[in-house]
This record gives structure tokens, C-alpha cells and sequence, in this order.
């Protein structure tokens, strides 16, 4: 196999000790690549006994060997030693104690690269022991409280769902920083040891829900933040219905029924074009306009100075527009079937989405034809139908949807595929005496980005490439698509250590300085479907032709490695949450409701990117092979519910916990009320015997009611108090956290520095802001090498800010940029304001 055929991890070889759903899952990333990787379990068997194991560990040889034991132990130090990636998933300092000191290993064989992935950082004092489970580290990261404004509006605190969004993100992130340092060591020789806590990369994940902006301006405010307001200043309880709470949501943004009964989720709002087209397709907009629907030319203007009271395409609608709207909508969607609205929505280009729940997504006629489920016969389920791989490379996705099921090998037989595939490796990195000294750069040091991207996904991926030292340049139209509220306040997550130009680029002129653009840079990103990079000129014979050898990477919607029904359908993550039954599991099956988190999947989307864009520039660095890097919104939904997202003949029901009321797993994995507040109890049937040494908690082995018995017995102390006799035991349980007071309790002055030293949390004040206002956010500190730099993001700038510096780059002289700025073919902003007023 030549390299323009073989994966592009081929050769590279991997001892995973993994357990749970992260460190597995990482290995399985790269090993969808093309990786070898030998999977290690205890010798009772992996700790999560889940059928999602079988999916965890496809494409793996796997093992089971006793590392309490010199031969076992013996035995992995042997398979290590055939490793060039070695990752595991305890607590901080249970390998070493189990005698694999990653440090010594590093120091014997400095080519190694060590991945840990724990579930609280080694520099957290107060909670590296905790035994971090999932739920733990959901509830410790505020992800069960701080569940959005219709929890709160329906007083429902706290709020819990069984994605295990904490794995999902680490799993992007560990997966994208093994690759970087594979690409490192092309370079110098070295590996690195790296590590990833679950809880960091939750927190990243979670960046729109935790970052405050001073004095934002009340435009920006929904009518469920001004309810919220209004309740708590008159002291009225927070207790509205499902039904109650739809009237608060914006017409462009919420639920409707269909004529089969079923729900539709529409999502068009902050953008014209789309809203208009919904209108338009509901047979609406000309009894719209006849009643005086206003449409403000710039929305980027100061409220103030607009000429008119709202717009379309703009977010949120006031109330006396939005039930306008709104009922004209729900009375459109009862004509036809969410099957027929969804086709129409798709085809006419409207972002939009029939609820459908998880059992019908993974077994839709899209989503199988374009490789988002793939099929694997596995040795224990049979024939299943599993998730498909996260990111891939165009011209080898094909190479990747046809997955080997996991084997159960010797250890005999692990060491031998080792040696084969050591023996079979073109080595091309420095070795032995060439090995250079760790330089203590960014991995992407000198690299340089072209991001046409928008909203949060497609320049998510770049702000994260950034913290590596990638040099971003964010290219954006002079005149704006989205309005301020998608098109500025999200840019604040995503628009970090970038510099921005304004072109346009349907111009001659803009064209040229496109191109000039593209020739000064390694990557060209963008979020789009397929069928608009042609017109583009970003298909790759087009974009060769300008610069060969320049990477792309492409994001989009319901993209697959091949193409479906669905690929050029285009839309955000709240459609593929509806579609594919985040929504209709979190909310419950007939009154479906978003996750909560803004950005759910679109933040892992971006990780994933970022993941693709690394393997293609570890594949050009290696075999001199040009790639273009794919993701999509679909292929992640698929690891956010990895517990879920698979079938196989005699499954299980797809009967996991849905619905406001469910408020955990079952009863021994559960939220319970203590004296003083909840705690999360995480445990199982085997810990029975170790609850029962707990004082205040004798006798619940022999009790007929687990949950009533836990629910007395829990009432009788404080829940600290609960959480420290808990974890004395080693039982998993935590008090949940608000963000708030998270956010309230790790928060420094921005210092320059990216925060990898602060423990599980760290937030950056920058009262500074090119915006004008005090601006607190999370810092870009989950990925933690201890040789390479990485560095803290500088704060997004104003639009336009660098265009002149920009196109000067690529040679434009300032008498030319300033007649193209006079002529509107360059821009200098979006308006008066960074954020209008």
C-alpha cells in the first residue's frame, strides 16, 4: 500500500490501558486513522461492562493482563516498549504506583508520546482522588445546573442528562494533541507526555455558558432572560409549563407540530436569507409584509439609529412580533408531515429538522448511505450498526467506514503485531543521536490559517488550533450575513488570537486578494456543503491551481465521508441534536427540548476539525501526500451519545433516562436531596458492601426501596458532609457546582498565561476588551504537554481590525488598500460599535 492509499496513522503503533468512555475512545480515533493499537483491560474486564465497548475498541487487539502482578506488569512494559503512544485514564499517579512511570519511560525512549486523560487534573489538589465519574465531573463543572433559561423558567434544578459531554470534548482534544505531538516529533525526534482532564476539556466545552460580558447591551437579552428577570425582581416562583414556555421562545428558534403529530424544530434565526425563505416556504412572508413587518438595512447599527422597530434575521424578536410570527407558523407547519417539511427545509436550503429519536437516527437511510453509521460484525453483538469515524480525509474516507471488529488476542500475539508493524515502518523522523532538544514551541509554530468560517463550529476549530501557535487569519465579507448577536457575541469564543480582514471576495479585486491569501498560508478552512465549493473555487483541483500543496479542511451539517440524501442540506447543531434525539431524550419523546448548552455539538465539531486538520498536516509532513480535512456536526453527535448511538439485532430498548423528571441513571446513580441541598451519587450494585460501611447508611443491602431508603437516610446531614464520607469510601458522589460560582472562585486578571497551571478550572478576566466591556472567560488550558508551549489566546478583535495589516502582507501597498476600502471591496468594520448598542 502506497502513501497515497494507506491511512495516514498507518505505522503508527498504540498501548491504550484505557477504561470508561475517554481513553478508549481516543485510541479508537486513532485507530479509525489507521493506527495499531492494543487495547489493555484488568483481568475481570473492562470497568464499564456497556455494549458500547464494542464499538470503544474496534479495530484493536485487546488484551487482559493483571498489572498488580510482575508478569503482567512485565508484560505491558514489554508492549510499551514496541509503542511510539501510550494512553491511560486513571486518577494522577495510579500507573506510576502500578510501576509504569511514564516519566522514566519518556526518559529511556525520549521518542515516546504519553497520554493521560484523568477525570480532574494532577494539579488539583482538592479532587485528583475523587473517583471521577462522569456524572462526578458533570456535576462538579456546573453541567447539571446550569441547563439554560427554560430550566430555569420551569424551576427544574438540578437538571440531568446522561450525555457524557466530559468524554466527547477530551476525546477531540486528546486525540487532536497526540497527533500534533506525532507531528512534532516528524520534526524534531520527540514525543511528549500530555495531559488532557476530563473536567477542563468539559469546561471548554461548555465556554458559552460560562463566559459573562459586563454591561451587555439589552438588545441581546430573549424574552426568556427578561422573564427571568422579571420573576425573580417580584419574587414570583419559576414554574412555567412545557406548553407555557414555548410562547417565551422566538418564532425562528423553536418547536412546532406537524400534521402527523410529530414536531419540527425550525432554526433560522440572526440570519435574513434564512428567515426569509422559512417565511417564504410556510406561505407567510406576503401577509408579513402586508401587516408591516419591518426590515432594518443594518442591523449592526446602534438600535438607536435603525429604521424600524425589528427586522427580519434579526435575534431575538421582540414579543409583539415574535406571537405574531408565530402563530402564523404553527398554523403553516399543521399543513404537511415533518418527513415532507424536512425534505422541503433541506432542499430549499432553510435550516430545519424533523425531531426523530436516537433509535432512528442510527438506523436512517442518510446517515447509513453516508457513512455517519457504519457497520461492524462483532464478535459478541453480531452485525451492529456503530457511529462512523469523528473526521477523516477525503480521498481515504472510504479506507475508514469498513472498521475490523475488536479481537481478543495474547499477549503472545499483541507483541508480535507490534514487531510486525515496527518492522514494516518507513521511518522518516530524526532518531538515536538526531534527536533534537524539546525547542519548547507551540506544536503549529510558523503554521499559517486562512479561516472563511462562521457562528461557532467552523472558527471554534481555528481559535483552537491558535493556542498551538498557529498564525489564524479570519477572512469575513465587508457586509455582514448574521446579524450582531451571531455574527459579534459569538465571536468573542470564537474569534481569539486572529487577525481580522474584511474582503469581498465576489469581486475581481477581492478575488485576487483572496488568492494572494490563500499562496501565504498552509490551511484554508471553511463551514459550507459541498456544493458550493466549486462557485467557491475551494474544490480541490480549483484551489491547487492557486497554491499547491495548501491543506483545506471543511466543515458542514449532515456531511458524511460519502455522500447521502441529506449532504447538502445545510443547518446548525440544534438541528442535528433534533435529528439525531438529543432533544427528544433530554426534553422526553413527545415534548422535545434543546441541551441546554449553547453549542453543544458545534464546540466538539470545531475540536474535530482541528483533529482533521492535524492528521493532514502530519500526513503532508510525513509522506508529502496534500489532503483535505472533513467533519461535520452529524459525525460528532455520535460520540456525544456514545453510550446510545448504536443497534445490533436483540439490543437493549432505547430506553435510557429522558425528560425533565429523570434526575439520574437509576437509583444507585442518582440526584438526591441531603439537608441542605443535592448531591450525585454515582455508584452501582457492586458497591453495596462498601455503602454499607458508610456511617448513616447501614442496612440499605436488605432494603425493599433503594431509592426511598437513600432519599431518608441522605436527609439527615449536609451534602459536603455526604460527599466526604462518599468518597472516604471510595464511593463517586459530588455536591453540584454553578458555573457561576465556579466562574467566581478560579477567575484571575488575564496574565498571558493559558491557565494549564491553575488546576480543573481557570477563568481570565480581560477588563480591557477591544469591545468595551469587561469580559470573563474560559481559558484554552484542557490540553496540557509538558514539552511543548502553549499559549493564552489574546482577546477577539474588532472586525476589520487588521485588514490593512492583512492585505500589506500579501503585498498591497497602502495606496491601494485605501481605494479598495473606499470602494467597498475592503472594510474596516461592521458597524460603529464592536458590539452595538
Amino acid at each position: 500500500m502506497n502513501n497515497k492509499t494507506q491511512l495516514p496513522l498507518a505505522g503508527v503503533r498504540v498501548v491504550d490501558f484505557g477504561q470508561q468512555i475517554a481513553g478508549p475512545a481516543v485510541a479508537m480515533v486513532l485507530a479509525d486513522f489507521g493506527a495499531t493499537v492494543v487495547h489493555i483491560d484488568p483481568p475481570e474486564g473492562p470497568q464499564w461492562d456497556h455494549p458500547a465497548n464494542a464499538v470503544l475498541n474496534r479495530n484493536k487487539s485487546c488484551i487482559r493482563l493483571d498489572l498488580k502482578a510482575e508478569a503482567g506488569r512485565s508484560q505491558a512494559l514489554a508492549l510499551i516498549d514496541k509503542a511510539d503512544v501510550v494512553i491511560e485514564s486513571f486518577r494522577p499517579g495510579v500507573m506510576k504506583k502500578l510501576g509504569i512511570d511514564f516519566d522514566n519511560l519518556r526518559s529511556a525512549r525520549p521518542e515516546l508520546i504519553t497520554l493521560s486523560v484523568p477525570g480532574f487534573a494532577s494539579n488539583d489538589d482538592l479532587r485528583k482522588e475523587w473517583k471521577a465519574t462522569e456524572a462526578v465531573v458533570a456535576a462538579t463543572c456546573g453541567a447539571f445546573t446550569d441547563m439554560g433559561f427554560n430550566r430555569v423558567l420551569m424551576g427544574v434544578n438540578p437538571s440531568f442528562s446522561p450525555l457524557p459531554l466530559g468524554s466527547s470534548y477530551a476525546v477531540s482534544l486528546a486525540a487532536s494533541s497526540v497527533v500534533l505531538s506525532l507531528l512534532e516529533r516528524e520534526k524534531t525526534g520527540r514525543g511528549d507526555s500530555i495531559e488532557v482532564p476530563v473536567a477542563a476539556a468539559l469546561m471548554e466545552g461548555l465556554s458559552y455558558n460560562s463566559y459573562v460580558i459586563d454591561g451587555l447591551p439589552e438588545r441581546y437579552k430573549t424574552l426568556r432572560e427578561e422573564e427571568i428577570e422579571h420573576r425573580k425582581a417580584n419574587n414570583i416562583t419559576m414554574d412555567l409549563s412545557y406548553d407555557d414556555l414555548q410562547e417565551y421562545l422566538d418564532p425562528f428558534y423553536r418547536t412546532y407540530e406537524c400534521a402527523d403529530g410529530r414536531m419540527f424544530y425550525c432554526v433560522c434565526p440572526s440570519h435574513r436569507n434564512h428567515a426569509k425563505r422559512a417565511l417564504k416556504l410556510l406561505g407567510i412572508y406576503d401577509e408579513l409584509m402586508a401587516e408591516g413587518l419591518p426590515d432594518v438595512k443594518d442591523l449592526h447599527m446602534p438600535i438607536a439609529e435603525w429604521d424600524g422597530e425589528t427586522s427580519i434575521g434579526v435575534y431575538p424578536l421582540p414579543k409583539k412580533w415574535a406571537d405574531i410570527i408565530s402563530a402564523k407558523m404553527k398554523k403553516a407547519f399543521l399543513t404537511r408531515t415533518s418527513d415532507e417539511w424536512g425534505k422541503l427545509f433541506g432542499e430549499g436550503q432553510i435550516p430545519g429538522a424533523p425531531h426523530r429519536t436516537t433509535q432512528e437516527w442510527v438506523n436512517d437511510e442518510h446517515t447509513n448511505a453516508a457513512g455517519l453509521i457504519v457497520e461492524v460484525d462483532d464478535p459478541e453483538y453480531g452485525l451492529m450498526k456503530q457511529g462512523g469515524p469523528i473526521a477523516w480525509l477525503e480521498d481515504l474516507a472510504d479506507n475508514m467506514l469498513t472498521p475490523r471488529a475488536r479481537k481478543n488476542v495474547t499477549f503472545a500475539e499483541a507483541l508480535a503485531e507490534l514487531n510486525k508493524v515496527a518492522a514494516e515502518e518507513t521511518v522518516t523522523r530524526p532518531t538515536g543521536n538526531h534527536i533534537k532538544p524539546a525547542s519548547g514551541k507551540g506544536w503549529l509554530d510558523g503554521v499559517r490559517i486562512l479561516d472563511l468560517t462562521n457562528v461557532i463550529a467552523g472558527p471554534h476549530s481555528t481559535a483552537f488550533l491558535s493556542r498551538f501557535g498557529a498564525e489564524v487569519i479570519k477572512l469575513d465579507p465587508v457586509t455582514p450575513l448574521y446579524d450582531p448577536l451571531i455574527g459579534t457575541l459569538f465571536t468573542f469564543q470564537t474569534g481569539v488570537s486572529k487577525r481580522s480582514a474584511l474582503v469581498d471576495i465576489t469581486t475581481y479585486e477581492g478575488r485576487e486578494a483572496f488568492n494572494r491569501l490563500v499562496r501565504s498560508v498552509d490551511i484554508v478552512v471553511i463551514n459550507a456543503p459541498e456544493r458550493q465549493m466549486k462557485p467557491l473555487g475551494l474544490d480541490h483541483e480549483s484551489l491547487q491551481a492557486v497554491h499547491p500543496g495548501v491543506l483545506f479542511c471543511r466543515l458542514d451539517c449532515l456531511g458524511g465521508p460519502r455522500r447521502g440524501p441529506k449532504t447538502d442540506y445545510i443547518g446548525y447543531d440544534d438541528i442535528i441534536q433534533a435529528n439525531s434525539g438529543i432533544m427528544s431524550r433530554f426534553g422526553g419523546p413527545t415534548t422535545p427540548e434543546e441541551h441546554a448548552h449553547l453549542g453543544t455539538l458545534d464546540v466538539n465539531c470545531g475540536f474535530a476539525a482541528g483533529l482533521g486538520m492535524a492528521v493532514a498536516l502530519y500526513r503532508k509532513q510525513k509522506t508529502g501526500v496534500v489532503s483535505r480535512a472533513r467533519t461535520s456536526l452529524s459525525a460528532v453527535t455520535n460520540l456525544a451519545q456514545a453510550p446510545f448511538a448504536f443497534d445490533y439485532a436483540g439490543r437493549a430498548p432505547f430506553n435510557e433516562p429522558s425528560g425533565r423528571e429523570a434526575l439520574g441513571n437509576h437509583e444507585l446513580s442518582h440526584f438526591y436531596p441531603t439537608g441542605d441541598g443535592w448531591i450525585y451519587l454515582d455508584s452501582s450494585l457492586d458497591d453495596l458492601n462498601k455503602l454499607e460501611q458508610v456511617e448513616g447508611l447501614a442496612g440499605i443491602s436488605a432494603a425493599d426501596d433503594v431509592s426511598q431508603f437513600l432519599t431518608l437516610a441522605l436527609s439527615k446531614a449536609p451534602a459536603d458532609y455526604w460527599a466526604q464520607k462518599l468518597r472516604s469510601a471510595d464511593i463517586a458522589a459530588a455536591v453540584p457546582m454553578a458555573i457561576e460560582s465556579l466562574r467566581e472562585t478560579y477567575s484571575r486578571e488575564a496574565d498571558g498565561t493559558p491557565g494549564t497551571d491553575q488546576g480543573s478550572f481557570a477563568f481570565s478576566i480581560y477588563r480591557d476588551h477591544p469591545s468595551g466591556h469587561c469580559i470573563t472567560q474560559v481559558d484554552h488550558y484542557s490540553i496540557r504537554p509538558s514539552e511543548a508551549q502553549v499559549r493564552a489566546f489574546r482577546p477577539t478583535e474588532r472586525f476589520g481590525h487588521s485588514t490593512r495589516e492583512v492585505l500589506s502582507s500579501v503585498g498591497y501597498t497602502p495606496a491601494e488598500i485605501d481605494s479598495m476600502i473606499e470602494r467597498k471591496i475592503a472594510g474596516l468594520g461592521w458597524g460603529k460599535e464592536f458590539l452595538p448598542s
